[in-house]
């Protein structure tokens, strides 16, 4: 058989195409194989990224941010440990006076208030009592006797110069003058005693009349903090009807642990914080007591604050902070700590542009100053002035 003269070139073409499929397909596997071999590094490489993106306690800021922020190495100070005290506002009881009648009768008329101002010799209530008559009665008879002994002293002296009398009945009744001078003061001091004031005993020697009241006045001025009388009330002397405090300095009780009762002194400066009038106060130790109380095993401790514009009112609550002797402990400054979460934290520098929100536990503040007492060692680096600004950027990162 003839074989046609154009075979051999047709199955050279054949061949050709072939072995250029065979090539292309080859370099195909290998473009995918490389492809396949590349994604999970970068999507790895991704990922890590994300997740460093994404921890919300990390925060980096700009290089040309980081002026507004003050790095300092966390170091040992000495710092005065404070011991915080539940206390409560009380009058200062040296300046306070209890107020009661003077004789026994039944109260007529209340005239002051718990709350009100009083002053020096103002009439806080009348009382009516068979005891002020007599009293009165005795003071008349008193002054009777008096003017009776002065005319005959006067007639003794006409007639020893007379020469009708000798000097010893002179003497007698001049000593008869004295007695009934002293009856008389008596007399008038009982009076001012069951609550008659001089110039109402003034006109009684000199009109006779007898005052229907005994006045229950004030000795001193002050604020009536405590009413203990009503109109119809029997009163009996010595019973407080009224107690009158002045309120220009009061006391600031407490009561210390034994164990800290060592850091307090007399004369000592504290701090105390009353939340009712939102102020910042101090005062001074005047007085810390010798025994401890066995039932809550404390020293009661006082206090003597100035309170001029009266703002301080009996009762009121109060915390005393009373610094101890200062021990050298690791501190950071209060202004660079941040509240989150209820939580004490501070920032650590990790880099020079990166910061990390990281949980403290730290002792009371003391005169500016936190103690640490866990998650700081000392040389670490933390944020002092500006952590405030730094703690928004950090969330506000976050968010986004």
């Amino acid at each position: 058989m003839k074989t046609p003269s154009n075979a051999f070139p047709f199955s050279l073409t054949v061949s050709a195409i072939l072995a250029l499929s065979l090539a292309m397909s080859a370099c195909g596997d290998a473009k995918k194989d490389g492809s396949a071999a590349a994604t999970p590094a970068a999507s790895g490489a991704s990922a890590a990224s994300g997740a460093a993106a994404a921890d919300p306690l990390d925060v980096t800021i700009k290089p040309e941010m980081a002026a507004n922020f003050k790095v300092a190495k966390v170091g040992r100070e000495p710092i005065a440990l404070v011991q915080e005290v539940s206390g409560r506002i009380e009058a200062n009881e040296r300046q306070v006076t209890r107020i009661g009648a003077g004789v026994t009768g039944r109260v007529t008329q209340v005239l002051a208030e718990v709350g009100d101002r009083v002053r020096p010799g103002q009439v806080l209530a009348h009382v009516a009592s068979p005891e002020l008559a007599t009293a009165q009665l005795a003071y008349l008879r008193a002054h009777a006797s008096t003017q009776l002994a002065e005319r005959a002293v006067e007639r003794a002296r006409q007639l020893i110069q007379a020469d009708v009398i000798g000097s010893a009945e002179l003497q007698r009744r001049e000593s008869e003058l004295s007695i009934a001078r002293a009856e008389l003061r008596a007399a008038g001091d009982q009076l001012t005693l069951v609550g008659i004031p001089r110039d109402a005993i003034a006109k009684l020697r000199d009109s006779g009349s007898l005052s229907p009241h005994a006045l229950v006045v004030a000795t001193q001025a002050g604020v009536v903090i405590e009413r203990k009388v009503s109109q119809g009330q029997v009163a009996q002397p010595g019973d407080p009807l009224f107690t009158v405090a002045d309120l220009g300095n009061v006391w600031v009780v407490g009561a210390l642990p034994e164990q800290a009762a060592r850091n307090a002194r007399v004369g000592q400066q504290i701090e105390i914080s009353v939340p009712a009038i939102g102020k910042q106060l101090s005062g001074r130790v005047v007085q810390i007591a010798d025994t401890v109380s066995p039932e809550t095993r404390t020293v009661p401790l006082r206090t003597q604050v100035d309170n001029a514009a009266h703002e301080l009112k009996p009762q009121m609550l109060a915390t005393m902070r009373i610094a101890g002797t200062p021990v050298e402990s690791l501190a950071v400054p209060a202004q660079a700590v941040v509240r989150d979460n209820d939580r004490d934290h501070v920032f650590v520098q990790t880099s020079p542009t990166r910061f990390r929100l990281t949980p403290v536990e730290l002792g009371a503040a003391s005169e500016g100053r936190r103690p640490v007492l866990k998650g700081l060692t000392e040389g670490t680096p933390v944020v002092v002035e500006g952590a405030f600004h730094l703690n928004n950027e950090r969330k506000r990162a976050e968010l986004e």
